[in-house]
Protein backbone atom coordinates (compact mmCIF):
# COMPACT_ATOMS: atom_id res chain seq x y z
CA UNK A 1 0.00 0.00 0.00
CA UNK A 2 3.17 2.41 -0.56
CA UNK A 3 2.44 5.19 -3.20
CA UNK A 4 4.48 3.97 -6.11
CA UNK A 5 6.57 6.83 -7.43
CA UNK A 6 6.15 5.40 -10.88
CA UNK A 7 2.39 6.90 -10.84
CA UNK A 8 3.73 10.79 -9.50
CA UNK A 9 2.41 11.99 -13.27
CA UNK A 10 -0.60 10.51 -12.51
CA UNK A 11 -0.78 10.11 -9.01
CA UNK A 12 -4.87 9.05 -9.21
CA UNK A 13 -3.88 5.53 -10.93
CA UNK A 14 -2.22 4.41 -7.93
CA UNK A 15 -5.69 4.06 -6.05
CA UNK A 16 -7.93 0.79 -7.75
CA UNK A 17 -10.60 2.67 -5.96
CA UNK A 18 -10.71 5.26 -9.20
CA UNK A 19 -10.97 8.41 -6.77
CA UNK A 20 -12.42 11.90 -7.99
CA UNK A 21 -9.74 13.97 -6.88
CA UNK A 22 -6.50 13.73 -4.45
CA UNK A 23 -6.10 14.48 -0.85
CA UNK A 24 -2.60 14.44 0.87
CA UNK A 25 -1.39 13.86 4.71
CA UNK A 26 1.85 15.49 5.98
CA UNK A 27 3.14 13.93 8.96
CA UNK A 28 0.08 11.58 10.47
CA UNK A 29 1.91 10.43 13.66
CA UNK A 30 -0.54 7.86 14.80
CA UNK A 31 -2.54 7.44 11.49
CA UNK A 32 -5.89 8.28 13.85
CA UNK A 33 -6.58 11.03 11.27
CA UNK A 34 -5.81 9.65 7.93
CA UNK A 35 -8.00 6.75 8.72
CA UNK A 36 -10.70 8.69 9.81
CA UNK A 37 -10.23 11.06 6.46
CA UNK A 38 -10.17 7.74 4.14
CA UNK A 39 -13.15 5.83 5.85
CA UNK A 40 -15.23 9.08 5.63
CA UNK A 41 -14.58 9.89 1.92
CA UNK A 42 -14.59 6.69 -0.01
CA UNK A 43 -14.78 8.80 -3.38
CA UNK A 44 -11.30 10.32 -2.52
CA UNK A 45 -7.29 8.94 -2.54
CA UNK A 46 -5.11 9.93 0.39
CA UNK A 47 -1.56 9.76 -0.29
CA UNK A 48 -0.25 9.66 3.93
CA UNK A 49 3.03 10.70 4.45
CA UNK A 50 5.27 9.65 7.86
CA UNK A 51 8.89 9.25 8.54
CA UNK A 52 8.48 7.90 11.44
CA UNK A 53 8.46 3.98 12.40
CA UNK A 54 6.80 4.59 15.09
CA UNK A 55 3.75 6.43 13.54
CA UNK A 56 3.70 4.03 10.80
CA UNK A 57 3.67 1.01 12.59
CA UNK A 58 0.77 2.37 14.54
CA UNK A 59 -1.02 2.73 11.54
CA UNK A 60 -0.57 -0.58 10.18
CA UNK A 61 -1.55 -1.74 13.86
CA UNK A 62 -5.00 -0.59 13.50
CA UNK A 63 -5.24 -1.79 9.99
CA UNK A 64 -4.03 -5.43 10.34
CA UNK A 65 -5.03 -6.48 13.79
CA UNK A 66 -2.29 -9.10 14.69
CA UNK A 67 -2.91 -12.38 13.50
CA UNK A 68 -5.54 -10.96 11.04
CA UNK A 69 -2.84 -10.14 7.89
CA UNK A 70 -4.71 -13.16 5.49
CA UNK A 71 -8.30 -11.54 5.93
CA UNK A 72 -8.14 -8.06 6.28
CA UNK A 73 -8.45 -5.98 3.67
CA UNK A 74 -6.77 -2.75 2.92
CA UNK A 75 -8.50 0.45 2.39
CA UNK A 76 -8.01 1.24 -1.53
CA UNK A 77 -8.49 4.86 -1.14
CA UNK A 78 -5.57 5.03 1.06
CA UNK A 79 -1.49 4.84 0.13
CA UNK A 80 1.64 5.59 2.51
CA UNK A 81 4.60 7.22 1.94
CA UNK A 82 7.39 6.72 4.59
CA UNK A 83 10.04 9.21 3.33
CA UNK A 84 9.93 13.30 3.09
CA UNK A 85 6.70 14.94 1.99
CA UNK A 86 8.21 17.36 0.55
CA UNK A 87 10.13 15.78 -2.01
CA UNK A 88 7.05 13.75 -2.94
CA UNK A 89 5.04 17.23 -3.35
CA UNK A 90 7.63 18.54 -5.85
CA UNK A 91 7.07 15.27 -8.26
CA UNK A 92 3.36 15.94 -8.11
CA UNK A 93 1.70 17.52 -11.31
CA UNK A 94 0.09 20.99 -11.26
CA UNK A 95 -2.98 21.49 -9.47
CA UNK A 96 -3.41 17.41 -8.49
CA UNK A 97 -4.36 17.98 -4.87
CA UNK A 98 -7.79 18.85 -3.75
CA UNK A 99 -6.90 19.06 -0.08
CA UNK A 100 -3.92 19.63 1.99
CA UNK A 101 -3.19 18.36 5.58
CA UNK A 102 -0.76 19.27 8.66
CA UNK A 103 -2.16 18.46 11.55
CA UNK A 104 0.04 18.95 14.87
CA UNK A 105 3.67 18.97 12.96
CA UNK A 106 6.92 19.20 15.10
CA UNK A 107 7.09 22.67 16.04
CA UNK A 108 10.54 23.04 15.31
CA UNK A 109 11.26 25.33 18.08
CA UNK A 110 14.40 26.51 17.91
CA UNK A 111 15.35 29.28 15.38
CA UNK A 112 18.00 27.51 13.67
CA UNK A 113 15.70 24.69 12.98
CA UNK A 114 13.39 27.20 11.40
CA UNK A 115 14.07 26.14 8.20
CA UNK A 116 12.77 22.26 8.58
CA UNK A 117 9.16 23.40 9.24
CA UNK A 118 6.90 22.38 6.53
CA UNK A 119 5.16 26.04 6.85
CA UNK A 120 7.60 27.84 5.10
CA UNK A 121 8.42 31.04 2.62
CA UNK A 122 10.37 28.96 0.32
CA UNK A 123 7.46 25.92 0.22
CA UNK A 124 4.79 28.08 0.01
CA UNK A 125 4.83 28.78 -3.80
CA UNK A 126 5.82 24.54 -4.38
CA UNK A 127 2.03 23.92 -2.15
CA UNK A 128 0.43 26.33 -4.09
CA UNK A 129 1.64 24.84 -7.32
CA UNK A 130 0.43 21.78 -6.34
CA UNK A 131 -2.91 22.83 -4.63
CA UNK A 132 -5.92 22.97 -7.14
CA UNK A 133 -7.18 26.51 -7.24
CA UNK A 134 -9.99 26.32 -4.59
CA UNK A 135 -8.20 23.63 -3.33
CA UNK A 136 -7.99 23.19 0.98
CA UNK A 137 -5.02 23.53 2.97
CA UNK A 138 -5.46 22.44 7.25
CA UNK A 139 -3.15 23.33 9.38
CA UNK A 140 -3.54 22.99 13.27
CA UNK A 141 -0.73 23.60 15.95
CA UNK A 142 -0.72 23.75 19.68
CA UNK A 143 2.63 25.41 19.80
CA UNK A 144 2.75 29.03 20.47
CA UNK A 145 5.52 29.83 18.85
CA UNK A 146 4.55 27.05 15.25
CA UNK A 147 1.02 29.32 15.71
CA UNK A 148 2.76 32.61 15.48
CA UNK A 149 5.06 31.57 13.00
CA UNK A 150 2.64 29.92 10.65
CA UNK A 151 0.56 33.62 10.90
CA UNK A 152 3.27 35.27 9.91
CA UNK A 153 4.45 33.19 7.21
CA UNK A 154 0.72 33.34 6.18
CA UNK A 155 0.26 36.76 6.12
CA UNK A 156 4.03 37.46 3.84
CA UNK A 157 1.97 35.93 1.16
CA UNK A 158 -0.82 36.32 -1.67
CA UNK A 159 -1.34 32.60 -2.83
CA UNK A 160 -3.15 31.64 -0.48
CA UNK A 161 -6.63 32.80 1.16
CA UNK A 162 -6.48 33.10 5.18
CA UNK A 163 -9.10 33.67 6.98
CA UNK A 164 -8.23 34.04 10.93
CA UNK A 165 -7.40 30.80 12.61
CA UNK A 166 -10.38 28.98 14.44
CA UNK A 167 -9.31 28.35 18.07
CA UNK A 168 -11.93 25.26 18.06
CA UNK A 169 -11.61 22.37 16.29
CA UNK A 170 -14.02 22.86 13.00
CA UNK A 171 -16.77 20.33 12.47
CA UNK A 172 -15.43 17.63 10.19
CA UNK A 173 -11.74 17.57 11.23
CA UNK A 174 -11.23 14.29 13.08
CA UNK A 175 -9.78 14.56 16.15
CA UNK A 176 -5.75 13.23 16.69
CA UNK A 177 -4.32 11.96 19.48
CA UNK A 178 -1.56 14.84 19.78
CA UNK A 179 -4.71 17.33 19.87
CA UNK A 180 -6.34 15.42 23.19
CA UNK A 181 -2.35 15.65 24.31
CA UNK A 182 -2.14 19.34 23.85
CA UNK A 183 -6.18 20.24 25.32
CA UNK A 184 -5.36 17.55 28.58
CA UNK A 185 -1.88 19.83 29.16
CA UNK A 186 -3.84 23.21 29.01
CA UNK A 187 -2.12 24.35 25.69
CA UNK A 188 -4.96 25.60 23.11
CA UNK A 189 -5.14 24.21 19.71
CA UNK A 190 -5.78 26.97 16.69
CA UNK A 191 -7.31 25.79 13.07
CA UNK A 192 -6.61 27.27 9.76
CA UNK A 193 -8.14 26.83 6.67
CA UNK A 194 -6.73 28.12 4.02
CA UNK A 195 -7.93 28.11 0.70
CA UNK A 196 -5.58 28.10 -3.17
CA UNK A 197 -6.34 31.58 -4.71
CA UNK A 198 -7.24 31.01 -8.75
Amino acid sequence: MRFDVACTPAPLTAFPSGPGELWFEVGFGGGEHALALAGANPGIGLIACEVFEQGLCSLLARLVPEGGEAETPLPGNLRLWDDDARDLLRHMPDASVSRLFLMFPDPWPKSRHAKRRFVHPALLPELARVVKPGGIWRIASDDPTYQAWVGEVLAGQSLFDVPPPAATRPEGWPPTRYEAKALAAGRAPLYWEVTRRG
